[in-house]
């Protein structure tokens, strides 16, 4: 199959393998569905990630806090756990941003469709506040990127 440097439209596409080609309408579709479904789980694992993160009881800052504070009362293990999250994100991130190199235009809608529908189900509103409340300004979330 040729290799696209511009993008098109098609049925025909492989995404990030050889073994992983599409020749028929139905195999194109289930290519898309997976890269959308890719693409909310990405969101997902981000919202989890920064529920982790995010403080328990958050202060405001002070003027003489240090730059760099160490976290006391951290939990080594929820610190590790942090980690692996940000790993399979990351990961999971690169293996989107390569699915989209594939240059389709189908792939890059689903991503993107994906990314949007994750956002909205587990990045703002009830989800991502915790609380069940209408309150769509989560403390955690500074980034708007949706790739963070």
């Amino acid at each position: 199959m040729m290799m696209h440097m511009t993008l098109y439209w098609g049925n025909q596409v492989t995404l990030l393998f050889d073994s992983c080609t599409t020749e028929s309408w139905p195999s194109y579709a289930l290519a898309l569905l997976i890269c959308l479904l890719f693409a909310v789980f990405y969101q997902f694992l981000e919202s989890m990630r920064l529920h982790l993160k995010s403080p328990v009881n958050p202060s405001p800052p002070s003027l003489v806090a240090p730059l760099i504070a160490r976290k006391i009362g951290r939990n080594w293990r929820v610190r590790l756990g942090s980690a692996a999250l940000f790993g399979v994100n990351s990961a999971i991130g690169y293996l989107i941003m390569l699915a989209i190199m594939s240059y389709n235009g189908g792939v890059l809608l689903a991503v993107v469709i994906g990314l949007i529908v994750g956002y909205y189900v587990f990045r703002s509103g009830e989800f991502a506040a915790g609380d069940g409340g209408d309150d769509y300004s989560v403390g955690a979330e500074t980034n708007v990127c949706g790739c963070s």
